[in-house]
């Protein structure tokens, strides 16, 4: 694993900011970010930055970040799950975690983070349980199914990235009152 500088012209070999330092008692407000595959990453800058929280952006490999102290990149290994595992290593009751990835939102959840879909629909405890049964359901099916209409997720929209961003400062203004 590889941790980055917060400057986009910085070579991915020279670290800068450790969260593995990060104890219990140091536990500060952040959003992390899975990366790799996120629409909302300027969204996600936007709020955090009017908010004054950090932002942990982990990928799988490098990737422009803006310029800013609150905003740092691990790149990690390139192993399936190396970002996922990274992200619930160090998420906690003062984070929130950007994923669509079910599996992580619901490690994520045990820990106390909040989890926030990239259309900005929350994961929560009553529901996680489902959306793991359905995530494998559905991997089922297309695991048998043949021919090129497999499904997928639906298209992003204007929509879904304004109510991202309400979700998101909602998020954020939760932790900061406690």
């Amino acid at each position: 694993m590889t941790t980055n500088s917060n400057h986009d012209d910085v070579s991915a070999d020279q670290p800068r900011h450790e969260q593995e330092k990060q104890t219990s008692t140091e536990r500060v407000l952040t959003v992390f970010v899975d990366a790799d595959a996120c629409p909302v990453r300027e969204e996600i800058y936007k709020v955090a930055f009017r908010h004054e929280v950090p932002v942990a952006i982990v990928a799988n490999s490098y990737m422009r970040i803006p310029r800013h102290e609150l905003v740092t990149i691990t790149v990690v290994d390139d192993h399936m799950d190396a970002a996922d595992d990274y992200i619930a290593e160090h998420a906690h009751e003062l984070s929130v975690v950007v994923t669509a990835d079910i599996p992580l939102a619901d490690r994520c959840i045990k820990v106390g983070a909040i989890v926030l879909g990239t259309t900005g629909k929350p994961f929560t405890q009553d529901m996680i349980g489902n959306a793991l049964a359905t995530r494998a359901l559905m991997a089922d099916l297309r695991s048998g199914a043949s021919g090129d209409n497999l499904g997928g997720p639906k298209a992003f929209t204007g929509a879904d990235r304004s109510r991202f961003l309400s979700s998101l400062d909602e998020a954020l203004n939760r932790l900061k009152r406690g």
